[in-house]
């Protein structure tokens, strides 16, 4: 897997944090990523999973917080989560026709592990977020299926990260480039501790000739712009303690990231982050009152920082390990790290 810092497209400058030993989001202990690919016959496209935590989620929940930059999507579970504040399902990635079969197997599978649940225990918000992989894939074909879903969950693992064209990834575009899944983590020492942010994005945005490479260069896909009518979803996780307001205000960062690449969350475009901590998990049958730790202000720049580098770099790594693709209409993606190759600094 090709990544940005292999073609020098990203270095550790003297003002970054330093990446964790994967640079993923699995570097944020007890994370999990799966992937169900899907490909051949006019498909690319398929699910990925990220699972906080190797428990019931329904039962103990990590606390969450949405962004919505721009909210051209069709996801599920966002409300919610918005509202209270906790995730209480894996979180799956899809295409823009996929997220009701994916809503149904998350549904399907929290009923299994609790038998209660619509009956004597509340409801269960399934979180599935979705980018519009048309461009390459025959989204038509409604080819995501619960079982795909289910692939995905149970191929969720700890270590490193597959990047590039898979999973949800398969079939997304950015920039004019061929896209994907993209992920990088950034180390935070705070007092006498070290913490983690990782970062998980699905690139499927930004036009052609926007993109901004962090030593200014600007490559040229050789296809001509088009309206911002793309997506991408962030996903941010951290086991640093952060109380619901700030762990809003660092999943906002993720923005920034964005931003330097060269994206203004066009019209057409649906551009979200969910950020979750796994410090200070909240039991479904929790006592009245919990305690539950915050960072002081006087150090969130430091997950400020993270959040937009590790943004910034996993979406560079999501164009960076993803090969040249031909569409489903002939116009061909190219590849970045190709580009990289021919157009040396």
């Amino acid at each position: 897997m090709t990544t940005a810092q292999d073609l020098g497209l990203w270095s550790e400058g003297p003002n970054c944090l330093p990446p964790g030993s994967l640079n993923a989001i699995t570097d944020v202990p007890g994370i999990r990523v799966g992937h169900r690919t899907m490909s051949g016959a006019g498909l690319a496209t398929g699910v990925t999973a990220i699972l906080p935590h190797d428990g019931d989620l329904f039962r103990d929940r990590v606390r969450a917080a949405v962004e919505v930059f721009n909210g051209f999507g069709k996801s599920a579970g966002l409300v919610q989560v918005a509202e209270l504040g906790t995730i209480e399902t894996p979180i799956l990635l899809t295409n823009t026709f996929g997220v009701a079969a994916c809503t149904l197997a998350l549904v399907r599978r929290a009923i299994a592990a609790n038998p209660g649940i619509g009956r004597n225990l509340s409801t269960v918000n399934a979180v599935v977020l979705e980018c519009n992989d048309g461009a390459v894939s025959d989204i038509q074909a409604l080819a995501v299926t619960e079982a795909d879903a289910f692939a995905a969950l149970d191929s969720a693992a700890t270590g490193p990260v597959a990047q590039g064209a898979v999973g949800a990834g398969t079939g997304m575009t950015a920039f004019g480039f061929k896209a994907g899944i993209g992920s990088a983590s950034r180390r935070m020492s705070i007092g006498t501790q070290v913490f983690t942010l990782g970062a998980l994005v699905l690139a499927n945005f930004g036009r052609a000739g926007d993109l901004v490479l962090p030593d200014g260069r600007r490559p040229d896909p050789r296809r001509p712009a088009e309206a911002e009518k793309g997506s991408v979803i962030v996903i941010l996780a951290t086991d640093l303690p952060l109380s619901d307001r700030q762990l809003q205000r660092v999943t906002r960062r993720a923005g920034a990231g964005l931003a330097r690449l060269g994206a203004y969350w066009g019209h057409g475009s649906g551009d979200i982050a969910l950020g979750f901590t796994t410090a200070d998990r909240l039991a479904l049958d929790a006592p009245a009152f919990q305690e539950i730790r915050r960072l002081g202000d006087q150090h969130i720049d430091l997950p400020f920082r993270a959040a937009a580098e590790a943004t910034q770099e996993a979406v560079l790594n999501a164009l960076c390990a993803a090969p040249a693709t031909t569409g489903r209409t002939g116009l061909v993606h190219p590849s970045l790290a190709d580009w990289a190759r021919r157009s040396p600094k």
